[in-house]
Protein backbone atom coordinates (compact mmCIF):
# COMPACT_ATOMS: atom_id res chain seq x y z
CA UNK A 1 0.00 0.00 0.00
CA UNK A 2 1.18 3.53 -0.50
CA UNK A 3 1.98 5.76 1.71
CA UNK A 4 -1.42 7.81 0.08
CA UNK A 5 -3.21 4.94 0.24
CA UNK A 6 -2.53 4.66 3.74
CA UNK A 7 -3.86 8.14 4.42
CA UNK A 8 -6.40 7.45 2.76
CA UNK A 9 -7.75 4.49 4.18
CA UNK A 10 -7.30 5.85 7.80
CA UNK A 11 -9.00 8.23 7.84
CA UNK A 12 -11.59 8.08 5.41
CA UNK A 13 -15.05 9.15 7.05
CA UNK A 14 -17.99 6.80 8.13
CA UNK A 15 -19.99 6.45 4.61
CA UNK A 16 -23.02 6.19 6.36
CA UNK A 17 -23.89 9.53 7.49
CA UNK A 18 -22.62 10.20 3.76
CA UNK A 19 -24.69 7.97 1.86
CA UNK A 20 -27.73 9.79 4.29
CA UNK A 21 -26.47 13.10 2.55
CA UNK A 22 -26.09 12.17 -0.35
CA UNK A 23 -30.48 11.05 -0.30
CA UNK A 24 -30.80 14.60 0.76
CA UNK A 25 -28.89 16.38 -2.01
CA UNK A 26 -30.29 14.05 -4.43
CA UNK A 27 -34.22 15.00 -2.89
CA UNK A 28 -33.65 18.30 -2.65
CA UNK A 29 -32.46 19.71 -5.89
CA UNK A 30 -31.95 23.05 -7.26
CA UNK A 31 -31.75 24.39 -11.16
CA UNK A 32 -29.09 26.29 -12.07
CA UNK A 33 -28.42 29.89 -10.68
CA UNK A 34 -30.77 29.20 -8.02
CA UNK A 35 -28.64 26.81 -5.46
CA UNK A 36 -29.11 28.65 -2.40
CA UNK A 37 -30.29 25.75 -0.37
CA UNK A 38 -27.57 23.66 -1.75
CA UNK A 39 -24.88 25.90 -0.92
CA UNK A 40 -25.81 26.94 2.55
CA UNK A 41 -26.03 22.94 3.43
CA UNK A 42 -22.82 22.66 1.76
CA UNK A 43 -21.49 25.46 4.02
CA UNK A 44 -22.83 23.96 6.82
CA UNK A 45 -21.10 20.44 6.62
CA UNK A 46 -17.83 22.23 5.62
CA UNK A 47 -18.19 24.23 9.31
CA UNK A 48 -18.77 21.17 11.07
CA UNK A 49 -15.62 19.13 9.38
CA UNK A 50 -13.23 21.64 10.63
CA UNK A 51 -13.18 25.50 12.07
CA UNK A 52 -9.89 25.72 9.37
CA UNK A 53 -11.87 26.11 6.80
CA UNK A 54 -12.26 29.61 5.29
CA UNK A 55 -15.56 29.47 3.88
CA UNK A 56 -16.43 32.18 0.82
CA UNK A 57 -19.76 32.26 0.04
CA UNK A 58 -22.03 33.73 -2.95
CA UNK A 59 -19.22 33.64 -5.78
CA UNK A 60 -20.58 34.40 -9.42
CA UNK A 61 -24.19 33.37 -7.58
CA UNK A 62 -24.51 31.15 -5.31
CA UNK A 63 -20.56 29.35 -6.03
CA UNK A 64 -18.87 28.75 -2.80
CA UNK A 65 -15.02 28.06 -2.07
CA UNK A 66 -13.53 26.62 1.00
CA UNK A 67 -9.91 26.74 2.05
CA UNK A 68 -7.37 24.64 4.64
CA UNK A 69 -3.83 25.81 4.67
CA UNK A 70 -1.43 23.26 6.16
CA UNK A 71 0.36 24.57 9.13
CA UNK A 72 -1.19 28.26 8.69
CA UNK A 73 -0.06 30.13 5.63
CA UNK A 74 3.16 28.03 5.80
CA UNK A 75 2.98 24.60 6.57
CA UNK A 76 5.95 22.35 7.54
CA UNK A 77 8.68 22.50 4.64
CA UNK A 78 7.41 26.05 3.15
CA UNK A 79 3.76 26.74 2.14
CA UNK A 80 3.39 23.84 -0.58
CA UNK A 81 1.21 23.22 -3.46
CA UNK A 82 -2.27 24.54 -3.87
CA UNK A 83 -4.88 22.07 -5.10
CA UNK A 84 -8.03 22.89 -6.05
CA UNK A 85 -10.44 19.91 -6.00
CA UNK A 86 -14.24 20.99 -7.72
CA UNK A 87 -17.80 19.57 -7.86
CA UNK A 88 -20.98 21.33 -9.43
CA UNK A 89 -23.95 21.61 -7.56
CA UNK A 90 -27.26 22.39 -10.27
CA UNK A 91 -29.90 19.64 -10.58
CA UNK A 92 -31.91 19.67 -14.21
CA UNK A 93 -35.75 20.41 -15.07
CA UNK A 94 -36.42 16.40 -15.63
CA UNK A 95 -39.29 14.84 -13.64
CA UNK A 96 -37.72 11.86 -11.73
CA UNK A 97 -39.13 8.32 -12.79
CA UNK A 98 -36.46 6.03 -10.61
CA UNK A 99 -39.39 4.95 -7.98
CA UNK A 100 -36.54 5.35 -5.24
CA UNK A 101 -37.91 6.32 -1.96
CA UNK A 102 -35.45 9.23 -2.10
CA UNK A 103 -36.99 10.34 -5.29
CA UNK A 104 -37.35 14.27 -5.99
CA UNK A 105 -40.82 15.79 -6.01
CA UNK A 106 -39.55 19.05 -6.04
CA UNK A 107 -40.64 22.07 -8.54
CA UNK A 108 -39.36 25.33 -9.07
CA UNK A 109 -39.51 28.06 -11.04
CA UNK A 110 -36.98 28.56 -13.94
CA UNK A 111 -35.28 31.81 -14.03
CA UNK A 112 -34.37 31.05 -17.71
CA UNK A 113 -37.95 31.61 -18.81
CA UNK A 114 -40.17 31.71 -15.81
CA UNK A 115 -41.76 28.79 -15.83
CA UNK A 116 -42.36 26.10 -13.04
CA UNK A 117 -40.90 22.97 -13.90
CA UNK A 118 -39.71 19.72 -12.44
CA UNK A 119 -36.13 19.22 -10.75
CA UNK A 120 -34.10 15.99 -10.73
CA UNK A 121 -30.20 15.72 -10.22
CA UNK A 122 -29.93 13.77 -13.41
CA UNK A 123 -26.70 14.21 -13.43
CA UNK A 124 -25.05 12.80 -10.70
CA UNK A 125 -24.21 16.50 -9.29
CA UNK A 126 -25.64 15.49 -6.14
CA UNK A 127 -22.99 12.49 -6.11
CA UNK A 128 -20.22 14.88 -6.83
CA UNK A 129 -21.20 16.96 -3.91
CA UNK A 130 -21.15 14.38 -1.47
CA UNK A 131 -18.02 12.93 -2.56
CA UNK A 132 -15.87 15.95 -2.52
CA UNK A 133 -17.37 16.73 1.16
CA UNK A 134 -16.10 13.10 1.61
CA UNK A 135 -13.01 14.14 0.68
CA UNK A 136 -13.01 17.19 2.86
CA UNK A 137 -13.18 15.26 5.82
CA UNK A 138 -10.58 12.76 4.83
CA UNK A 139 -8.21 15.55 4.18
CA UNK A 140 -9.04 17.65 6.94
CA UNK A 141 -8.33 14.38 9.23
CA UNK A 142 -5.26 13.84 7.82
CA UNK A 143 -4.02 17.56 8.00
CA UNK A 144 -5.29 17.10 12.36
CA UNK A 145 -4.09 13.77 13.15
CA UNK A 146 -1.21 13.12 11.33
CA UNK A 147 1.41 15.74 11.37
CA UNK A 148 2.97 16.07 7.94
CA UNK A 149 0.88 14.17 6.14
CA UNK A 150 0.25 16.86 3.62
CA UNK A 151 1.70 20.10 3.03
CA UNK A 152 0.05 23.12 1.15
CA UNK A 153 -3.37 24.74 0.84
CA UNK A 154 -6.53 22.69 -0.44
CA UNK A 155 -9.33 24.84 -2.28
CA UNK A 156 -12.81 23.32 -2.92
CA UNK A 157 -15.07 24.82 -5.25
CA UNK A 158 -18.54 23.78 -5.43
CA UNK A 159 -19.61 25.56 -8.62
CA UNK A 160 -23.45 26.70 -9.91
CA UNK A 161 -24.70 26.58 -12.98
CA UNK A 162 -22.68 23.86 -14.58
CA UNK A 163 -25.51 22.66 -16.72
CA UNK A 164 -25.68 26.07 -18.45
CA UNK A 165 -21.76 26.29 -19.02
CA UNK A 166 -21.58 29.48 -17.54
CA UNK A 167 -21.17 28.60 -13.64
CA UNK A 168 -17.22 28.54 -14.13
CA UNK A 169 -17.04 31.73 -15.91
CA UNK A 170 -19.02 33.58 -13.42
CA UNK A 171 -17.27 32.44 -10.13
CA UNK A 172 -13.72 33.78 -12.25
CA UNK A 173 -15.81 37.25 -13.66
CA UNK A 174 -17.02 37.59 -9.96
CA UNK A 175 -13.24 38.04 -8.90
CA UNK A 176 -12.86 34.07 -7.61
CA UNK A 177 -8.97 34.47 -7.88
CA UNK A 178 -8.93 38.53 -6.96
CA UNK A 179 -6.99 39.38 -3.95
CA UNK A 180 -9.21 42.27 -3.11
CA UNK A 181 -12.73 40.54 -3.55
CA UNK A 182 -12.85 36.89 -2.88
CA UNK A 183 -9.17 35.93 -2.30
CA UNK A 184 -9.07 32.35 -3.21
CA UNK A 185 -5.42 31.15 -3.75
CA UNK A 186 -4.81 31.00 -7.56
CA UNK A 187 -4.24 26.67 -7.64
CA UNK A 188 -1.27 25.45 -9.12
CA UNK A 189 -3.27 22.06 -10.44
CA UNK A 190 -6.58 21.87 -10.63
CA UNK A 191 -9.19 18.20 -10.55
CA UNK A 192 -12.37 17.56 -10.97
CA UNK A 193 -14.82 14.18 -11.48
CA UNK A 194 -18.25 13.51 -12.70
CA UNK A 195 -19.83 9.69 -12.17
CA UNK A 196 -21.37 8.33 -15.14
CA UNK A 197 -23.91 6.38 -16.52
CA UNK A 198 -21.53 4.35 -19.11
CA UNK A 199 -19.32 2.59 -16.72
CA UNK A 200 -20.10 -0.13 -13.68
CA UNK A 201 -19.99 0.99 -9.98
CA UNK A 202 -16.16 0.89 -8.75
CA UNK A 203 -14.66 1.80 -12.06
CA UNK A 204 -12.73 5.01 -11.82
CA UNK A 205 -10.53 6.42 -14.65
CA UNK A 206 -8.65 8.99 -16.66
CA UNK A 207 -7.18 9.68 -20.09
CA UNK A 208 -4.93 12.17 -21.07
CA UNK A 209 -5.96 14.67 -23.50
CA UNK A 210 -8.87 14.89 -25.04
CA UNK A 211 -11.57 14.00 -22.54
CA UNK A 212 -15.21 16.17 -22.82
CA UNK A 213 -15.92 18.00 -26.31
CA UNK A 214 -17.14 21.14 -26.86
CA UNK A 215 -20.48 21.87 -27.00
CA UNK A 216 -22.46 25.35 -28.73
CA UNK A 217 -25.80 25.83 -28.28
CA UNK A 218 -28.29 28.78 -29.83
CA UNK A 219 -31.23 29.14 -30.92
CA UNK A 220 -32.04 30.28 -34.58
CA UNK A 221 -35.38 32.27 -35.51
CA UNK A 222 -35.96 32.25 -39.59
CA UNK A 223 -38.36 34.96 -40.74
CA UNK A 224 -41.44 34.46 -43.23
CA UNK A 225 -44.58 35.72 -43.68
CA UNK A 226 -47.80 34.35 -42.65
CA UNK A 227 -51.14 33.99 -44.20
CA UNK A 228 -53.45 31.30 -44.75
CA UNK A 229 -52.43 28.01 -45.66
CA UNK A 230 -54.89 27.85 -48.88
CA UNK A 231 -52.48 30.27 -50.66
CA UNK A 232 -48.93 29.50 -50.07
CA UNK A 233 -47.57 31.44 -52.98
CA UNK A 234 -48.99 34.73 -51.03
CA UNK A 235 -46.66 33.76 -48.58
CA UNK A 236 -43.00 32.77 -47.08
CA UNK A 237 -43.14 29.46 -45.03
CA UNK A 238 -41.12 29.23 -42.53
CA UNK A 239 -42.03 25.47 -42.04
CA UNK A 240 -40.28 24.70 -45.04
CA UNK A 241 -37.56 26.93 -44.68
CA UNK A 242 -36.48 25.40 -41.42
CA UNK A 243 -37.17 22.13 -42.83
CA UNK A 244 -34.72 22.38 -46.07
CA UNK A 245 -32.68 24.19 -43.32
CA UNK A 246 -32.81 21.12 -40.87
CA UNK A 247 -31.92 18.19 -43.38
CA UNK A 248 -28.89 20.98 -44.74
CA UNK A 249 -27.48 21.03 -41.13
CA UNK A 250 -26.59 17.28 -41.52
CA UNK A 251 -24.48 17.48 -44.37
CA UNK A 252 -22.12 18.96 -42.22
CA UNK A 253 -21.09 16.13 -40.50
CA UNK A 254 -21.81 13.49 -43.01
CA UNK A 255 -20.16 15.31 -46.04
CA UNK A 256 -18.03 17.80 -44.78
CA UNK A 257 -16.27 16.03 -41.75
CA UNK A 258 -13.29 14.07 -42.32
CA UNK A 259 -14.40 10.35 -41.54
CA UNK A 260 -11.27 10.49 -38.85
CA UNK A 261 -12.26 13.44 -37.12
CA UNK A 262 -15.52 13.99 -34.71
CA UNK A 263 -18.34 16.11 -34.62
CA UNK A 264 -21.97 16.78 -34.30
CA UNK A 265 -25.00 18.77 -35.32
CA UNK A 266 -27.93 18.23 -33.88
CA UNK A 267 -31.43 20.25 -34.28
CA UNK A 268 -33.18 19.59 -30.66
CA UNK A 269 -36.14 21.22 -31.01
CA UNK A 270 -38.56 23.20 -33.85
CA UNK A 271 -41.26 25.73 -33.10
CA UNK A 272 -43.43 27.53 -35.62
CA UNK A 273 -47.34 28.01 -35.99
CA UNK A 274 -50.22 27.37 -33.88
CA UNK A 275 -52.92 26.08 -36.43
CA UNK A 276 -53.52 23.75 -39.23
CA UNK A 277 -54.90 26.60 -41.75
CA UNK A 278 -52.61 29.22 -40.93
CA UNK A 279 -48.65 29.92 -42.26
CA UNK A 280 -46.70 31.74 -39.33
CA UNK A 281 -44.90 34.48 -39.62
CA UNK A 282 -41.48 32.55 -38.16
CA UNK A 283 -39.85 29.49 -37.23
CA UNK A 284 -37.76 28.60 -34.41
CA UNK A 285 -34.83 26.56 -34.09
CA UNK A 286 -32.68 24.65 -30.98
CA UNK A 287 -28.94 24.07 -32.70
CA UNK A 288 -26.07 22.75 -30.73
CA UNK A 289 -22.90 21.31 -32.17
CA UNK A 290 -20.14 19.22 -30.32
CA UNK A 291 -16.36 18.91 -31.75
CA UNK A 292 -13.02 17.32 -30.45
CA UNK A 293 -10.88 20.00 -31.79
CA UNK A 294 -11.11 23.88 -31.34
CA UNK A 295 -10.30 24.06 -35.46
CA UNK A 296 -13.56 21.37 -36.05
CA UNK A 297 -15.60 23.63 -33.39
CA UNK A 298 -14.82 26.70 -35.40
CA UNK A 299 -15.35 25.22 -38.78
CA UNK A 300 -18.66 23.64 -37.82
CA UNK A 301 -19.95 26.94 -36.09
CA UNK A 302 -19.67 28.89 -39.36
CA UNK A 303 -20.98 26.39 -40.99
CA UNK A 304 -24.13 26.19 -39.36
CA UNK A 305 -24.63 29.92 -39.78
CA UNK A 306 -23.53 29.79 -43.49
CA UNK A 307 -25.98 27.52 -44.03
CA UNK A 308 -29.32 28.70 -41.99
CA UNK A 309 -28.40 32.00 -44.08
CA UNK A 310 -28.22 30.40 -47.33
CA UNK A 311 -31.68 28.64 -46.84
CA UNK A 312 -33.44 31.66 -45.71
CA UNK A 313 -32.02 33.73 -48.61
CA UNK A 314 -32.87 30.92 -51.16
CA UNK A 315 -36.68 30.59 -49.49
CA UNK A 316 -37.17 34.80 -49.94
CA UNK A 317 -36.93 34.89 -46.08
CA UNK A 318 -38.46 38.59 -44.80
CA UNK A 319 -35.20 39.60 -42.83
CA UNK A 320 -32.23 38.10 -41.83
CA UNK A 321 -31.85 35.21 -39.44
CA UNK A 322 -31.01 35.85 -35.83
CA UNK A 323 -28.88 33.31 -33.74
CA UNK A 324 -28.85 33.59 -30.00
CA UNK A 325 -26.23 31.93 -28.56
CA UNK A 326 -27.22 29.96 -25.11
CA UNK A 327 -24.40 27.41 -23.78
CA UNK A 328 -21.01 27.35 -24.45
CA UNK A 329 -19.03 24.69 -23.19
CA UNK A 330 -14.85 24.46 -23.92
CA UNK A 331 -12.83 21.13 -24.97
CA UNK A 332 -11.82 19.63 -21.79
CA UNK A 333 -8.11 18.65 -22.90
CA UNK A 334 -6.18 16.97 -19.19
CA UNK A 335 -2.77 17.95 -18.97
CA UNK A 336 -0.36 15.37 -20.06
CA UNK A 337 2.05 15.53 -16.72
CA UNK A 338 -1.08 16.11 -14.62
CA UNK A 339 -3.10 12.86 -15.29
CA UNK A 340 0.51 11.24 -15.14
CA UNK A 341 0.85 11.58 -12.20
CA UNK A 342 -2.87 11.06 -10.71
CA UNK A 343 -2.30 7.75 -12.90
CA UNK A 344 0.65 6.73 -10.55
CA UNK A 345 -1.85 6.85 -7.78
CA UNK A 346 -4.97 5.52 -9.07
CA UNK A 347 -2.89 2.55 -10.42
CA UNK A 348 -2.05 1.95 -6.73
CA UNK A 349 -4.60 3.10 -4.48
CA UNK A 350 -7.43 1.05 -6.84
CA UNK A 351 -5.66 -1.12 -8.66
CA UNK A 352 -5.45 -1.79 -12.24
CA UNK A 353 -7.33 -4.52 -14.75
CA UNK A 354 -6.01 -4.31 -18.04
CA UNK A 355 -7.94 -5.24 -21.29
CA UNK A 356 -11.40 -5.33 -22.49
CA UNK A 357 -12.67 -6.22 -19.04
CA UNK A 358 -11.99 -2.74 -17.02
CA UNK A 359 -15.02 -1.71 -17.22
CA UNK A 360 -17.01 -4.60 -15.20
CA UNK A 361 -15.04 -4.12 -12.03
CA UNK A 362 -15.00 -7.64 -11.54
CA UNK A 363 -14.56 -9.75 -8.05
CA UNK A 364 -11.21 -9.29 -6.24
CA UNK A 365 -10.21 -9.70 -2.66
CA UNK A 366 -11.37 -5.52 -2.22
CA UNK A 367 -14.67 -5.38 -1.30
CA UNK A 368 -14.74 -2.48 -2.72
CA UNK A 369 -14.31 -4.35 -6.45
CA UNK A 370 -12.48 -0.89 -7.43
CA UNK A 371 -10.66 -0.96 -10.73
CA UNK A 372 -8.63 1.76 -12.26
CA UNK A 373 -8.60 2.51 -16.04
CA UNK A 374 -6.05 4.66 -17.54
CA UNK A 375 -7.71 5.02 -20.53
CA UNK A 376 -11.38 5.44 -19.88
CA UNK A 377 -13.57 6.51 -23.05
CA UNK A 378 -14.09 10.12 -23.69
CA UNK A 379 -17.33 11.45 -21.67
CA UNK A 380 -19.47 12.30 -24.30
CA UNK A 381 -20.97 15.28 -22.88
CA UNK A 382 -19.13 18.72 -22.30
CA UNK A 383 -17.88 20.52 -19.06
CA UNK A 384 -16.97 23.98 -18.18
CA UNK A 385 -14.82 23.03 -15.40
CA UNK A 386 -11.29 22.98 -17.34
CA UNK A 387 -12.61 27.40 -17.00
CA UNK A 388 -11.16 27.40 -13.40
CA UNK A 389 -7.86 26.40 -14.69
CA UNK A 390 -7.46 28.41 -17.76
CA UNK A 391 -8.62 31.50 -16.44
CA UNK A 392 -5.22 31.41 -14.30
CA UNK A 393 -3.14 29.19 -16.94
CA UNK A 394 -2.68 26.49 -14.55
CA UNK A 395 -2.84 22.47 -15.62
CA UNK A 396 -5.69 20.10 -14.52
CA UNK A 397 -6.96 16.56 -14.74
CA UNK A 398 -10.94 15.54 -15.15
CA UNK A 399 -11.50 11.75 -14.15
CA UNK A 400 -14.20 9.38 -14.42
CA UNK A 401 -16.06 6.92 -12.29
CA UNK A 402 -19.18 4.58 -12.84
CA UNK A 403 -22.57 4.59 -11.46
CA UNK A 404 -24.18 2.01 -12.30
CA UNK A 405 -25.26 -1.18 -10.36
CA UNK A 406 -22.77 -3.94 -10.69
CA UNK A 407 -25.78 -6.70 -11.49
CA UNK A 408 -27.65 -4.23 -13.91
CA UNK A 409 -24.48 -3.58 -15.74
CA UNK A 410 -23.26 -7.19 -16.03
CA UNK A 411 -26.67 -8.51 -17.23
CA UNK A 412 -26.98 -5.56 -19.95
CA UNK A 413 -23.34 -6.43 -20.86
CA UNK A 414 -24.04 -10.27 -21.34
CA UNK A 415 -27.36 -9.41 -23.31
CA UNK A 416 -25.44 -7.14 -25.48
CA UNK A 417 -28.28 -4.11 -24.07
CA UNK A 418 -25.83 -1.86 -22.37
CA UNK A 419 -27.27 1.29 -24.35
CA UNK A 420 -30.98 0.33 -24.27
CA UNK A 421 -31.38 -0.82 -20.69
CA UNK A 422 -28.78 1.12 -18.53
CA UNK A 423 -30.00 4.86 -18.52
CA UNK A 424 -27.49 7.85 -19.03
CA UNK A 425 -27.02 11.42 -17.48
CA UNK A 426 -29.96 13.27 -18.05
CA UNK A 427 -32.69 9.96 -17.88
CA UNK A 428 -35.45 10.44 -16.12
CA UNK A 429 -34.30 7.11 -14.44
CA UNK A 430 -30.52 7.68 -13.67
CA UNK A 431 -29.91 7.01 -10.15
CA UNK A 432 -26.04 6.37 -9.42
CA UNK A 433 -25.57 2.83 -7.31
CA UNK A 434 -24.99 5.13 -3.85
CA UNK A 435 -22.83 1.85 -2.70
CA UNK A 436 -19.61 1.66 -3.74
CA UNK A 437 -19.75 5.16 -5.78
CA UNK A 438 -19.94 7.10 -2.91
CA UNK A 439 -16.13 5.87 -1.75
CA UNK A 440 -15.26 5.29 -5.19
CA UNK A 441 -15.74 9.04 -5.54
CA UNK A 442 -14.38 10.34 -2.46
CA UNK A 443 -10.82 8.48 -2.72
CA UNK A 444 -10.48 9.61 -6.00
CA UNK A 445 -10.90 13.39 -4.68
CA UNK A 446 -8.71 12.80 -1.66
CA UNK A 447 -5.93 10.77 -3.67
CA UNK A 448 -5.84 12.65 -6.40
CA UNK A 449 -5.24 16.01 -4.06
CA UNK A 450 -2.35 13.65 -2.05
CA UNK A 451 -0.81 12.79 -5.44
CA UNK A 452 0.71 16.88 -5.28
CA UNK A 453 -0.08 17.52 -1.53
CA UNK A 454 0.76 14.40 0.42
CA UNK A 455 4.43 12.71 0.68
CA UNK A 456 5.43 10.21 -1.87
CA UNK A 457 6.36 6.82 -1.78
Amino acid sequence: MTSISAVVAKHRPDLGPLQDLYKHFHQHPELSNQEKETAATIADELRKISPDFVIKAGIGGHGLAAILRSGGDEGEGGRGPTVLLRADMDALPVFERTGLPYASTRRMRDVLDGVDKPVMHACGHDMHITCLLGAARTLASALREDAGAWTGTLVLVFQPAEERGTGAQAMVDDGLYDAEKHGVPVPDVVLGAHVTGTARTGVVGTRRGLMATSCDSMRVTLYGRGGHASMPHAAVDPVVMAASTILKLQTIVARETDPADSAVVTVASVHAGDAENIIADEARLSVESRAVTQRTRDRTLGRIREIVRAECLGARATREPTFQTTRAFPLTINDEATTARVEETFAAHFGERKGKDTARGQESADPCCCRYDRDIPRFAASEDFSILATAVGKPYCFFMYGGVDGEAWDKAESQGTLAESIPSNHSALFAPAIMPTLQVGIDGYAAAALSFLGKRG
